[in-house]
């Protein structure tokens, strides 16, 4: 059952492409011409899928990539730099608490997410696959979190919550400090890429697939409890842990596991 009341399901989405077959939803940033630099729209309208997609019921994993060269180079220029140096502060904070939104979205979303990074991910881009859970690297994609070369901090959108915990504070320091480019070898080598791979659609989309015919249930709720517990001591993680394996425990997914392995053949997961 997907508890919904009066809101629907938004049908279309405007600001970049999107669908869902299979249980694979995507989210393929659409201006090559611009890198796929966002603008105020895709912000919102980013935040607000990623908000919307558990509740569709027919999504069990999410991709984003971009269109053409790049994955995303961050924010416009023009569309977005430009307007804010009108902007009283006011609004400043209302714009930057939405560009949050979209990485706590991301965080919170009980969905695997895995950025398929097609080329140039810089500023914002970079941090909205830095808070993906997995991010799939073309030989040709890069990182730069520029945020200082603009003349901003280095910390925006929680680039300096997530990046320590995955490439550690040293690392880190360097690369929101001195905002240089990272090519896909050193992100390997340094942890912020899960995977550099030649076939990039191909191996995005079998990772996808792996993640939505899987046990979907046991998949979310471990990217769930991993998010929760960056925060707790080992004592209430180990508690959490304990009683959500518990309830897992009477989940159908586990119940056909043993019944699969009973009968000698592969479960038929259903994600419940």
């Amino acid at each position: 059952m997907v508890f919904r009341a009066s809101a629907g399901i938004t049908s279309s989405w405007d600001h970049f492409g999107f669908s869902v077959v299979d249980g694979v939803a995507t989210v393929t940033f659409s201006r090559p011409d611009k890198l796929n630099a966002l603008t105020f729209d895709v912000y919102a309208d980013l935040r607000d899928l990623i908000l919307e997609l558990p509740h569709r019921g027919d999504a069990r994993v999410l991709v984003i990539t971009g269109e053409g060269r790049g994955f995303c180079s961050g924010g416009d220029v023009e569309e977005i730099i430009g307007e804010l140096q009108k902007m009283e502060p006011a609004e400043l904070l209302e714009f930057t608490r939405m560009t949050g939104a979209v990485v706590k979205a991301l965080r919170e979303c009980p969905l695997p997410v895995i950025a398929a990074v097609n080329g140039i991910a810089a500023g914002a881009g970079s941090v909205i696959a830095l808070a993906s859970d997995f991010r799939l690297l073309a030989p040709s994609a890069s990182f730069a979190f520029l945020f200082t070369k603009v003349g901003l901090a280095g910390a925006d959108m929680g680039s300096a919550y997530l990046l320590p915990r995955l490439v550690g504070l040293g690392r880190a320091t360097e690369l929101l400090l001195l905002g240089d480019k990272v090519d896909a070898a050193t992100a390997l080598g340094i942890g912020l890429a899960t995977k550099v791979v030649e076939d990039l659609p191909a191996e995005a989309a079998a990772l996808a697939t792996r993640l939505a015919s899987g046990p979907a249930l046991a998949y979310s709720t471990t990217k769930v409890l991993l998010t929760r517990e960056l925060d707790m001591d080992l004592g209430s993680s180990i508690e959490l842990e304990a009683i959500t394996q518990a309830l897992l425990m009477k989940s159908e997914d586990h119940a056909e596991f043993y019944a699969a392995w009973t009968a000698g053949r592969k479960p038929r997961w259903t994600g419940r």
